[in-house]
């Protein structure tokens, strides 16, 4: 295990009718409100219209901005960035999942630079300022209601880059399950793998000696497996939706990977992806990470075999460490597939015609990944893998 300082200042609200606390949250940040969410689900839902009410009961001045993208752009940021230095805005409200709380991170951060937001994406700028934000969380996938991360995609040069910065925590973050309720299928299987992929990322490190961090993932990863498929079957379970919200939280708010640093190399391969062709960023990742799996299986074996004996029930006996691992792998493909997560890029309609182009965006800041340090050839060959 490596030193560390753990810091997480988001303020978490869990449970049913939580959203009610607006009325008590919001007035501790000032008066002018901008309302940031996606597109007409949460009016569908109602959401809308109870946030809406709230606010007005505690006679804010509201500016709303809609229609960010599932990936979300740089060019929708700018546009919240305009509306927050036109009208003085002292607050944010995120009313989303992960690609609204991400932009809205972006946002809050460029209401408080002169510069292009780009500039902090691509780390050209670093973030000291910000103004708050909090957030209503509609989908169980990214974690980014309690951690600092945002993702922003730039679709007029076709590339995606994580930031963040200690500043871009979320004040709050309401979770209510009873507003992920109307997240259809695709989008919940997509948030399962989402959470998932979270948690290989931290568990595929280089430290020694990190029994507990293990188990946290593995109770994670099990939790998912054991509650993700009956979820998939009865969206409106409270009591699954439940679990999976908070197995959302927990598997990217910092609590699982202290005293280490995760790979976060298959994350990086599938912005590539992601940003070049606009594919679900978990079906992206549903399809990548089991072929990073394989090709970086012979860096630790071992801990490809502990994941498949405690989290795959797969068993040992008789076998090399190798070929349980192998069949660890495959037991999540196979886990993956029976939910209804794709398993190829053919499944997006993409072929091989980029694959180069691809791996040049994930390498433009050279070798990548905690793990196993991946070069140029090396993401050709799980993009390969991947058709």
């Amino acid at each position: 295990m490596e030193n560390f300082t753990f810091y997480n200042p988001t303020k978490l609200i869990f449970g049913k009718g939580q959203v009610e606390q607006l009325k008590n949250l919001i007035p501790n940040y000032g008066k002018k409100v901008l309302l940031v969410y996606g597109g007409g689900s949460i009016k569908r839902s109602g959401l809308y219209d109870q946030v809406i009410g709230l606010l007005n009961s505690i006679d804010v001045e509201l500016f709303e901005l809609s229609g960010v993208e599932p990936n979300p752009r740089l060019t929708t940021v700018k546009r919240g960035v305009e509306i927050c230095k036109k009208e003085g805005i002292e607050f944010l409200l995120a009313v989303g999942g992960g690609s609204v709380i991400d932009c809205t991170k972006a946002i809050a951060a460029g209401a408080k630079y002169d510069g292009d937001p780009w500039d902090f994406v691509t780390k050209k700028h670093q973030v000291t300022e910000a103004l708050p934000f909090g957030t209503i969380l509609t989908l169980a996938a990214t974690g980014s209601e309690m951690n600092a991360g945002s993702v922003i995609t730039n679709w007029e040069t076709n590339e995606k880059y994580g930031w963040g910065s200690p500043v871009t925590y979320p004040q709050f973050s309401i979770l209510d399950p009873v507003n992920t309720f109307t997240v259809p299928k695709n989008q919940t299987i997509y948030g399962i793998v989402d959470m998932m992929s979270h948690v290989f990322e931290h568990y595929f490190h280089p430290a020694k000696h990190t029994p507990l961090q293990d188990r946290f993932c593995e109770s994670i990863l099990r939790t998912v497996m054991e509650e993700g498929p009956k979820l998939v079957n009865d969206l409106e379970n409270y009591d699954l939706r439940e679990t999976i919200l908070y197995c959302g939280t927990m598997a990217l708010n910092g609590m699982v990977s202290m005293g280490y640093q995760g790979d976060w190399a298959t994350h990086n391969i599938e912005h590539s992806v992601s940003a070049v062709y606009d594919i679900p960023h978990g079906g992206g990742l549903a399809i990548i990470f089991p072929n990073w799996m394989k090709h970086n299986l012979d860096v630790n074996v071992d801990r490809f075999k502990q994941l498949a004996v405690r989290v795959f029930d797969v068993d040992p006996s008789g076998k090399s460490d190798r070929d349980v691992a192998l069949e660890g792998i495959a037991k999540l493909r196979e886990f993956w597939n029976s939910i209804g997560a794709p398993n190829s890029l053919k499944d997006y309609e993409i072929g091989d015609d980029k694959v180069d182009l691809m791996a040049d965006k994930s390498v433009i800041n050279g070798e990548f990944g905690q793990f196993k340090k991946l070069n140029k050839e090396d993401v050709v060959s799980i993009l390969t893998a991947s058709l």
